[in-house]
């Protein structure tokens, strides 16, 4: 298996266009103090869960209705020993209709199961694309935590 990102996969009762001004607006559905705009192209925002993880995110890609990719220009995990993992990573939202549903396929491209932060960052994702953002796009309200 040559593709080893983390991956997961979602279904929201909602439009294409509205699941991706949902990922676009982070705050709605992402815990922690987010800085910086988040949704335009270029644009650069941090993220920040005192004691347990910083990161920085460039929007590298915008495709409304389709595609949302941000590039992590730095990061420090606080439980991990290399506290930089996921400097260099990217993350994509592939979004897709699927009736009167759409399909939000997010991956994670460098987190992998040989990444010491991959067992409570997969985790983490899970929660947060799974329950939080698949939430704030049903309802209008996340989970954060």
């Amino acid at each position: 298996m040559n593709n080893q990102d983390f991956t997961t996969t979602i279904v929201v009762n909602s439009t294409p266009e509205a699941a991706y001004q949902a990922i676009n607006n982070v705050r709605g559905w992402w815990l922690g103090q987010i800085e910086g705009p988040t949704d335009q192209l270029n644009d650069e925002f941090s993220y920040r869960n005192h004691g347990i993880h910083y990161s920085k995110h460039r929007i590298t890609e915008l495709v409304p209705g389709k595609k949302v990719a941000w590039l992590t220009t730095d990061s420090s995990l606080e439980f991990v020993e290399d506290k930089n993992e996921w400097t260099g990573t990217s993350i994509t939202f592939d979004i897709a209709g699927a009736g009167n549903q759409t399909e939000i396929r997010f991956t994670h491209h460098g987190l992998v199961p040989s990444c010491p932060c991959f067992g409570p960052c997969s985790g983490g994702w899970m929660h947060f694309i799974n329950s939080s953002l698949q939430s704030f796009i049903d309802t209008g309200k996340g989970k954060p935590m």
